[in-house]
C-alpha cells in the first residue's frame, strides 16, 4: 500500500483536558481535536480521566487524516504531576498534582540538606518531594511524570520520562544522568524512570495501542516535553536568542541559549532541547494589574485613542501587591504606579508601557546571566492581541516581533513527534 504525506501527532495534557494535532513536515496543522476533563469527571486528578480525554481527543484527530500516514506520537504534560505505579502501569495512590505541595517538613529538609543550590527539586512542589512521598507504598514499581505514564499507554513500557519532566525531580540535564545526592535524601533511585532526550525515540507503538486506535504497526513514539516547553516550541522559535513572551495573569519570558542558565534566586532554571537550551523566568506584573484597573472592554475603548509612538512620560513599575521574583527578586518591593494622570487612556499606556519596562528588564537579565542578545520576540496570551500594546512593547524593547506559528502546547509536542521520526528512520 502506498502511504500519502508523513504525518506526526503532538498531544497535550492539560489541567482541564486534552488537545491533540497533526502535523506535517512542514510544520503544518492538518487536524485537531479536544476533549475537557469536566465532560466525564470533575476530578481532574483521575488518572482514567486523563486516559479518556486524550482518547477522545487523539480520536477527533484520526478522524480527520489518513490514519496510515501518521509515523510518531510524542505528549506534553503538566510539570511537577507524578503519580506511582505498578510493574503493569496501574495507578497505586492519587497522582500529586503539579502545584501540590508536601507538607512533610523532614522530607522537605533532607532535599534542602543534599540538592545543589541550582537545582530545580527545591520547594514543597518539586517531583523529588513527591518521590519521597509516594515510595513507602507497597509494590511501587516506578513513579513516573503524567506524560511518562500516558506514553506508557502506547508503549507499554512504564518507566521512561524525558530530560524535561525529569528536571523539578531532580534530573541533571547537564550531565544527563540522576545525579548521586537524590539517593542521599532517601530517595529510592531504583524508582527513578531512564531519561531520554525530549524528541529522542522511545518505542514501537505496542500491538495493543496500534489495534485500539488503528494505527500502523510501525509508529514511534517519542519522548515528550513540559507543557511550557511545549507552548514554547509550539511559536517557532528555534535559534539561540529567540524569545517568547507570554502575556496573561503574569508576565512570563523565555528565551533559547546555548547555554544554561541557573539562578534559583530568580526562580530561573533551564530545560534542555536537543542541542539548545530553554531558559525563562515569570514576573508578577502582566494583566492581573490590568485587571485590577480596567475591565477587558474599557482596555480595548480605551487602546483606540492611545497613541503608541509617543511617551507618556511616567515610569511605572506595575504590580497589584508588594514583592517580586524575576526579573528584580525582592518580597518587599513596592508597586510604582504614581502619580496617576487624571485621564484614564494616560493611565492605561503608563501600565503599557510599565509592563513592557518589565519585559525589556526581564530580557536583559537573561542576557546578564548568559544568555545571547535577544533576537526576536513572539508574543502569546491575551495581552499580545492587543496591537497599540505590541507597539509600544516594540518601541521599547528594539527587536523584530515575529508572527506565532501556534499557540497549541499540542503542536510543540507535534514538532518533538517529528524529530523523533526523523531520528527513529520512519521519516
Amino acid at each position: 500500500m502506498t502511504r500519502g504525506t508523513p504525518l506526526v501527532i503532538g498531544i497535550d495534557i492539560g489541567t482541564s483536558g486534552a488537545r491533540a494535532v497533526a502535523m506535517d513536515p512542514s510544520f503544518a496543522i492538518l487536524a485537531s481535536g479536544s476533549a475537557k476533563m469536566a465532560d466525564f469527571s470533575a476530578d481532574h486528578r483521575d488518572p482514567a480521566v486523563w486516559w479518556t480525554v486524550l482518547q477522545v481527543a487523539l480520536g477527533g484527530v484520526l478522524a480527520g487524516i489518513d490514519v496510515s500516514c501518521v509515523r510518531a506520537i510524542s505528549i506534553d504534560g503538566t510539570s511537577g504531576t507524578l503519580l506511582p505505579v505498578g510493574a503493569s502501569g496501574e495507578p497505586l495512590a492519587a497522582p500529586m498534582m503539579y502545584n501540590d505541595p508536601v507538607s512533610d517538613a523532614a522530607i522537605l529538609a533532607r532535599i534542602a540538606r543534599c540538592a545543589p543550590q541550582d537545582s530545580a527539586a527545591h520547594g514543597a512542589t518539586s517531583g523529588l518531594a513527591k518521590v519521597l512521598t509516594f515510595q513507602s507504598l507497597p509494590n511501587v514499581f516506578r513513579i513516573l511524570h503524567q506524560a511518562d505514564w500516558l506514553a506508557g499507554h502506547f508503549t507499554g513500557l512504564y518507566d521512561v520520562s524525558d530530560e524535561n519532566n525529569a528536571l523539578k525531580t531532580g534530573y541533571d540535564p547537564v550531565a544527563r544522568c540522576w545525579p548521586d545526592w537524590i539517593g542521599e535524601t532517601g530517595a529510592r533511585m531504583d524508582l527513578l524512570p531512564d531519561v531520554l532526550p525530549a524528541g529522542a525515540p522511545i518505542a514501537g507503538i505496542s500491538a495493543d495501542a496500534a489495534e485500539a486506535f488503528g494505527l500502523p504497526d510501525d509508529v514511534v513514539i517519542v519522548a515528550g516535553t513540559t507543557d511550557g516547553c511545549a507552548s514554547f516550541l509550539a511559536t517557532g522559535a528555534d535559534q539561540p536568542g529567540d524569545g517568547v513572551s507570554a502575556l496573561g495573569t503574569t508576565l512570563t519570558v523565555k528565551m533559547l541559549s546555548e547555554r544554561p542558565l541557573f539562578a534559583p534566586e530568580y526562580g530561573l532554571y533551564s530545560h534542555r532541547i536537543g542541542d539548545m537550551w530553554l531558559a525563562g523566568g515569570a514576573s508578577n506584573t502582566g494583566g492581573t494589574v490590568l485587571a485590577a484597573h480596567f475591565s477587558s472592554e474599557r482596555i480595548a475603548e480605551l487602546s483606540r485613542d492611545i497613541d503608541p509612538s509617543t511617551d507618556s512620560g511616567l515610569d511605572y513599575y506595575p504590580l497589584v501587591r508588594d514583592g517580586e521574583r524575576f526579573p528584580v527578586n525582592d518580597p518587599q518591593m513596592k508597586p510604582r504606579m504614581s502619580p496617576r494622570p487624571q485621564s484614564d487612556g494616560d493611565f492605561l499606556k503608563a501600565i503599557f508601557e510599565g509592563i513592557a519596562g518589565v519585559e525589556r528588564l526581564a530580557y536583559d537579565r537573561l542576557c546578564g546571566l548568559g544568555s545571547p542578545a535577544l533576537r526576536s520576540i513572539r508574543s502569546v496570551g491575551g495581552g499580545a492581541q492587543n496591537p497599540v500594546w505590541t507597539t509600544i512593547r516594540s518601541r521599547r524593547i528594539g527587536v523584530p516581533f515575529l508572527p506565532v506559528l501556534s499557540e497549541e502546547a499540542a503542536a510543540g509536542a507535534a514538532r518533538l513527534a517529528l524529530a523523533g521520526a526523523k531520528e527513529a528512520g520512519v521519516l
